[in-house]
């Protein structure tokens, strides 16, 4: 039924790896249009366009020999690919630029519905714009209920942090344009070149994008957010302010004390930082301290990197 209503133009709120998403028609205007209506997404935001077969990459944008290693190394999985498009690929999709973003998401159950459906499926994060993005159904439900039909239950997402986005536009002169679980290590492992990083300084960009994540404020609760390079003295802390490490802290704890996980595994950091998020922009505090997660590449860029997007004003 839910791939007869994305064919009809619908949206579909769909499980991936990485967060929910809010799937519809790729190759529809109009279709795409209702995800930025739902979301108050603005258009300068372009979409990642999510397929089931790597043979669907073809009719969507130009392909590359780095784009085939880099296929055959991540797909499925979380890694996106920015890459010259075609003209079947509408310009809502991409900001009306030209390139488009392809993922090929390795969630059985949104596959499934990729293949029963036929067609490429535009899918941002299914939550308002700006908001921390949602690991669940219920977080679905609690902030897009009102405003869309269908979501698809999948199970808590795994990895919990949005995928990888490499600029491949100049094969040669690959760039990192947001971190996920894939590192740029294993990035460039694969293509046997070196990998820009785009500095975070230059994501206060304006304009259209040429891919989602490059804004210098995102994934932002409504509470301040204050981070820490190291963990916090709990000695000097108040009591109407909450206090996140990444690993369980020893000894007394009180009320305000929370952690991402409880040895500090940064998978199950990263599976938990957008609930745990949530969970305390509701407890009702003044300020959220939280401590950033160690390490350079990989998981720790990521969820570094969307903590100081959701500590930005």
């Amino acid at each position: 039924m839910l791939a007869s209503r994305l064919r009809a133009g619908e949206l579909v709120a769909v499980p991936t790896e990485t967060v929910y998403g809010l799937a519809a028609n790729a190759l529809s205007s109009a279709a795409c249009a209702r995800i930025f209506r739902a979301k108050g997404r603005p258009v300068s935001d372009p979409l990642i366009v999510h397929i089931e077969r790597l043979a669907q990459i073809e009719e969507l944008a130009v392909v590359t020999p780095a784009v085939r290693k880099l296929a055959d190394a991540f797909w499925p999985g979380p890694l996106t690919l920015v890459l010259p498009k075609r003209a079947i690929v509408p310009d809502i999709v991409t900001a009306g630029g030209s390139s488009v973003a392809i993922r090929m998401p390795s969630h059985p159950v949104f596959r499934r519905l990729l293949r029963l459906t036929g067609l490429p499926l535009a899918a941002p994060s299914a939550n308002p714009f700006g908001y921390v993005s949602p690991t669940s159904a219920e977080h679905v439900r609690d902030n897009l209920g009102s405003r869309i039909r269908f979501i698809l239950e999948g199970g808590p997402a795994y990895i919990g942090v949005e995928s990888t986005i490499v600029d491949l536009r100049e094969p040669r002169r690959p760039v990192l344009l947001r971190p996920g679980s894939i590192s740029a290590v294993e990035i460039e492992q694969v293509l046997g070149c070196p990998v820009k990083i785009r500095s975070s300084a230059k994501r206060a960009i304006k304009g259209p994008h040429i891919a989602p994540g490059l804004l210098a404020r995102h994934y932002s609760p409504a509470t301040p957010v204050i981070l820490h390079d190291s963990a916090v003295d709990m000695s000097v802390s108040r009591s109407d302010e909450a206090y996140v490490f990444v690993r369980k802290p020893a000894g007394k704890r009180s009320l305000n004390c929370h952690w991402f996980d409880s040895r500090g595994n940064l998978a199950g950091v990263a599976r938990t930082l957008f609930a745990t998020l949530r969970r305390l922009d509701r407890a009702g505090y003044r300020r959220l301290h939280i401590e950033k997660a160690p390490g350079v590449d990989g998981l720790a860029a990521a969820i570094n990197d969307r903590l100081r997007r959701a500590a930005a004003r």
